[in-house]
């Protein structure tokens, strides 16, 4: 491994095992919703979220050390060094703060090296019922920690939103949120942050929230600014759904793919997503049979190795196996390929990133 190429198989590994840090946080994803527990390597061109700071890492062969320089860190497999990846530099729209002192950081996040991500909602209707709650969740982790805020105003994402690209680069904004008990499960918070966000800057924008209640909300989330929208299942069998996430679950698969059908008539072919965590107990021949049937109705089926969060009824859970992904995905990449999806197409999101797995490289 070098800092031009990352073998395919080796990434797997990586983003399966974990790697076990050997230095300061840093740029770190502890906690909270989307890659946590992570930190952001880069490679050449390619930067990998990869699991580091949750106790499943601990037993990884993989580690890193950071060198002096704090720019770069070395990696090793069972002690012997293997290879030397970048470290993105902390952005520096997070030494800004809000009139009322709230740092920008609180407020949005960077995700790989080029990416905005945000919480708007940093509360979901499940979550602290354990009979309906996902069990793969820490979305309430970085609020206990003091390390967000539990409601992100349009005006407050608008201003950050400027400032990391003017200041950072940043391309693409992800915009989730926990879900509301609300029938529009969220989509209206995410409607009036797009909106503003759109109004200062223009930068992409991919929304995230489960299938609204009324397929009108997606005409009203594209006048709002949002470029691409993530429905995303997880899991994709009935017998999982109900063990893993189950009062997720009770939004039936039906409703999903009818909602499906009915975004990608508005955003377009390739700009609605869904986000499949493979490792939660679903087989590689059903995790394939979905994404060919999600690719066949224009949808990206972006397929990710689960990763056990500290702090969530999952900590234990198994890691996937590594020689299970290297199956998977050049399955996943064929069905892809057959119906013309492309990360690269899309505007928007976490597919369009692909840090958190090695989709990518089998598109």
């Amino acid at each position: 491994m070098n800092s031009q190429v990352l073998a395919t198989d080796l990434l797997a590994e990586l983003q399966c095992h974990g790697v076990r840090w050997q230095g300061a946080d840093g740029l770190a994803r502890k906690g909270g919703a989307g890659p946590s527990d992570h930190k952001a390597l880069s490679l050449g061109e390619h930067t990998a979220m990869v699991p580091m700071l949750n106790t499943a890492s601990l037993d990884s062969p993989y580690s890193a050390m950071p060198d002096d320089s704090g720019a770069q860190a070395l990696i090793f497999r069972e002690g012997r060094e293997i290879g030397r990846v970048e470290l993105p530099r902390v952005p520096r729209f997070y030494g800004l703060s809000t009139d009322d002192g709230i740092p920008y950081w609180k407020i949005a996040t960077l995700h790989s090296k080029d990416v905005l991500a945000t919480t708007l909602l940093q509360h979901c209707i499940r979550m602290n019922d354990a009979a309906s709650a996902c069990q793969f969740c820490a979305i309430n982790q970085s609020l206990a920690a003091g390390k967000t805020i539990a409601r992100k105003r349009p005006a407050q994402l608008a201003a950050v939103a400027k400032a990391a690209v003017e200041l950072d680069g940043v391309k693409h904004l992800v915009m989730t949120t926990g879900t509301p008990q609300t029938p529009d499960r969220g989509a209206a918070i995410l409607c009036e942050s797009a909106a503003a966000v759109s109004a200062a800057v223009e930068l992409p924008i991919q929304a995230q929230c489960e299938p609204p209640d009324d397929d009108r909300w997606f005409t009203r989330l594209k006048d709002s600014g949002v470029d691409s929208l993530g429905m995303h299942l997880e899991a994709v069998t009935d017998s999982v759904r109900q063990r893993i996430m189950p009062g997720k679950a009770e939004v039936p698969l039906s409703r999903y793919f009818s909602a499906f059908e009915a975004a990608v008539k508005v955003f377009g072919h390739g700009q609605v997503s869904t986000y499949i965590l493979a490792g939660l107990g679903d087989s590689e021949e059903a995790i394939a049979a979905m994404s060919e049937r999600l690719a066949a109705l224009g949808v990206y089926p972006f397929v990710v190795p689960f990763v056990p969060i500290d702090g969530t009824p999952l900590a234990a859970h198994p890691k996937p196996d590594s020689a299970f992904m290297q199956r998977l995905y050049p399955r996943v990449g064929a069905s892809l390929r057959r119906h013309g999806l492309h990360s690269d197409k899309i505007k928007a999101g976490c597919a369009k990133c692909g840090a958190c797995s090695a989709l990518k490289r089998h598109e």
